[in-house]
């Protein structure tokens, strides 16, 4: 927390860390491991929160290391059986960050099955998404119209492209299969103080 507060400047600082997980990222060579990034997350969200605070270091950013932090929030998620949503208000950056990658996912499945059916509800199960999340991506994207009387998805050339150009740029992924993780229980006492 004290780390993220040098680069977040809206960051609230939490002293007490009992209440959160901390998930962090490494880079790990003869030297040891050198940090890249975390994200923490409560153990309990009452807000359905999948993350609280997610930083990469500014020394490692644009380099793919925000959007697998992302990914493996959402992983978690799954595994759970939860939708998420990260803590709002988000930073700039961590706006940004998240948009691109709700874009990517969302533009991804509409576009594989482009004559599929789908539902606000069925993409938040196949995401992980909030349906405010993927309501929001959708209509940054101008993606949501009005015809014969109901709301349809219809994505423009300009988010394929978009999206075209985003497979072609090089990325980190994660790979779910390789996961070794079980959601963690927590005992009323373990969750007395939260």
């Amino acid at each position: 927390c004290l780390l993220s507060k040098l680069f977040l400047d809206h960051k609230t600082l939490f002293y007490d860390v009992d209440p959160f997980l901390f998930y962090i990222l490494t880079e790990n060579d003869e030297r040891g491991c050198h940090l890249l990034g975390y994200f923490s997350k409560e153990k309990e969200s009452l807000d359905g929160y999948n993350v609280a605070c997610i930083l990469t270091l500014p020394q490692h950013q644009r380099r793919g290391y925000g959007k697998l932090l992302i990914d493996l929030s959402y992983e978690l998620s799954r595994r759970e059986g939860r939708l998420g949503s990260p803590e709002k208000p988000l930073s700039d950056l961590g706006l940004l960050s998240y948009r691109s990658y709700w874009q990517e996912v969302l533009v991804g499945l509409l576009a594989e099955s482009p004559t599929e059916a789908v539902t606000i509800d069925s993409l938040a199960r196949r995401t992980n998404f909030t349906p405010d999340d993927i309501l929001h991506t959708l209509h940054a994207i101008d993606a949501l119209r009005y015809r014969r009387g109901q709301h349809v998805i219809v994505l423009s050339e300009k988010a394929l492209a978009d999206h075209a150009r985003t497979l072609k740029k090089p990325r980190i992924r994660f790979d779910p299969d390789l996961l070794k993780w079980t959601p963690p229980v927590f005992s009323a006492s373990q969750l007395r103080f939260l």
